[in-house]
């Protein structure tokens, strides 16, 4: 496989492990704050599909097209963070994955070190590759993805990727709790 595969790759993960923990839960559930700053599961499919689509249209002149009310200038500080009332998870979703294939497809039709330009970047930074902005996103999803992993334990206690995730040690609840416990002793012992 080479160098762009594989990033691409790790990009595919990525995503595919985020808009994974939306799986099984309500509405309510993916778009309820779950921190001090309104984290939301939902939320951080839409800023990661935003950001996605920023990074792999814009930054290399292949606009996407794609639409938004968050996507606008005008639009709200931070309103691809959360999900609005007007806004569905359907829509979202299908944000989501309208964002991986023009990303997908700006990923084929260039190469690694084509250059592209990130305004909102020091000036002494801009000026980018397809594989630093690869890296970057892949970065950035991972971050994200490990929030939602965060997230979706606190909402209703799945972790990992579900029964069998071989990064997982197989527990039951109750061992589950008796580790949590150790790890509660172990802390105020300090």
């Amino acid at each position: 496989m080479d160098q762009k595969a594989t990033l691409l790759r790790y990009l595919t993960i990525g995503r595919d492990d985020l808009l994974a923990k939306l799986d099984g839960l309500s509405d309510y559930d993916v778009v309820r704050p779950m921190t001090p700053t309104g984290t939301s599961l939902l939320g951080l499919v839409k800023h990661t599909a935003s950001v996605q689509q920023e990074y792999l249209g814009s930054v290399f002149d292949r606009p996407s097209g794609l639409a938004g009310a968050w996507l606008e200038d005008d639009a709200e500080d931070d309103s691809d963070m959360w999900v609005a009332p007007s806004e569905s998870r359907a829509e979202i979703e299908a944000f989501h994955r309208a964002s991986a294939r023009h990303a997908d497809a700006t990923v084929e039709a260039l190469d690694l070190d084509s250059p592209g330009l990130v305004p909102w970047w020091s000036e002494e930074r801009r000026h980018v590759t397809l594989q630093q902005v690869l890296v970057h996103l892949i970065a950035e999803t991972a971050r994200h993805a490990g929030h939602a992993d965060i997230l979706r334990e606190l909402t209703d206690g799945s972790a990992g990727n579900g029964p069998g995730d071989p990064n997982l040690p197989d527990r039951t609840a109750d061992d589950w709790a008796a580790f949590r416990e150790r790890i509660e002793r172990s802390a105020r012992e300090r």
